[in-house]
């Protein structure tokens, strides 16, 4: 028996047998200038922008179930598309939703590779990935969290129904046998039972190489609200097929709500690559104001052996003044 077909034949008879309501487009966006730089980086302009527009569209089906497409016009896209986010979901009405992700999904594993509290920005994305550490030659390209494979047209599934106090999550991005040699996969569950608490699990794949170098990721965490404070912690750790490839990443971060329009924070991590002596350790401090739709956002961070080196234009320090505005 062909259980596969047969589900698949009632599903698309349902779909097919069912009228839809009247459905809605909406269109929401940001912009958004930053002045950031490090005190080893290399004469530049320190300005640049942000900026997108989201178009959402919206049905529900007679049976309950809400089918929306989402749509980001955003410049920042490489390839020559200016569409970069694109994302289908299914909201099954009880069974949890399904997101297909043509862009930008997320896996399972990827939504919570690092949820410790912070103002603005994790410690590790204020100085930013770019090789512009006193020059070219020198710099060495940072380390940032462990997370799970994904890409294009791969598939999402999360529902907080099923179980109460639980929220249950699974991925799949599919083999295209090129730049994903094989499949991966990966799942997440997150326990947000006790008022204030929040602990969460989850376990992911990188197979994208294949064969021997294929890496089996996990992370926990576990964050408290309590007042105007959120502390959080976490571990993740990549397990590779060849044992001076596994990696480990650690967080922690507290943020303190001063008033309902600012926000104070202290986020730290580090980094220990299998293949390097030398962790990388990151910290920063930062702060956001909002009024209305305007945030304007402040970071100073400081980094030490970035990618696990040890040079001296290696330990950097940093700033990020971001203004944005939301529409």
């Amino acid at each position: 028996m062909n259980i596969k077909k047969i589900g698949l034949t009632a599903l698309a008879g349902s779909l097919v047998a069912t009228s839809a309501y009247a459905g809605e487009l909406s269109a929401s966006g940001s912009a958004g200038i930053t002045f950031s730089g490090n005190d080893t980086g290399t004469e530049g302009n320190n300005f640049s922008m942000g900026d997108g527009v989201t178009f959402t569209g919206s049905t529900e089906l007679d049976n309950g179930m809400t089918v929306s497409l989402t749509m980001e016009l955003d410049d920042a896209n490489t390839a020559g598309n200016v569409f970069d986010d694109r994302l289908i979901a299914i909201d099954t009405n009880g069974f949890g939703t399904v997101t297909f992700g043509g862009h930008g999904a997320s896996t399972a594993m990827g939504a919570v590779d690092d949820v410790v509290p912070t103002a603005y920005g994790e410690s590790y994305d204020i100085l930013g990935t770019a090789n512009d550490l006193a020059g070219a030659t020198t710099g060495t390209s940072i380390f940032n969290n462990i997370g799970a494979r994904g890409g294009d047209n791969m598939f999402h599934w999360t529902s907080a129904d099923l179980v109460d106090g639980f929220k249950l999550s699974a991925s799949y991005q599919p083999s295209n046998g090129t730049t994903d040699v094989e499949a991966s996969t990966s799942f997440a569950v997150e326990y947000t039972g006790v008022e204030g608490l929040t602990l969460g699990y989850a376990v992911g794949e990188e197979n994208a190489e294949g064969g021997t170098n294929n890496n089996d990721n996990d992370t926990y965490y576990i964050k408290y609200a309590y007042g105007p404070v959120t502390v959080g912690y976490q571990e993740s750790q990549r397990d590779n097929t060849a044992a001076t490839n596994d990696d480990e990443f650690e967080a922690m971060g507290i943020t303190y709500q001063v008033s309902d329009d600012l926000t104070v924070g202290y986020h730290e991590s580090s980094f220990n690559d299998g293949n390097k002596a030398t962790d990388q350790e990151n910290s920063n401090i930062s702060a956001a104001y909002t009024m209305g739709s305007m945030t304007l956002s402040v970071a100073f961070a400081e980094e030490k052996n970035r990618g696990g080196s040890t040079l001296a234009a290696d330990d950097v320090q940093g700033y990020a003044i971001d203004l944005a505005f939301a529409f």
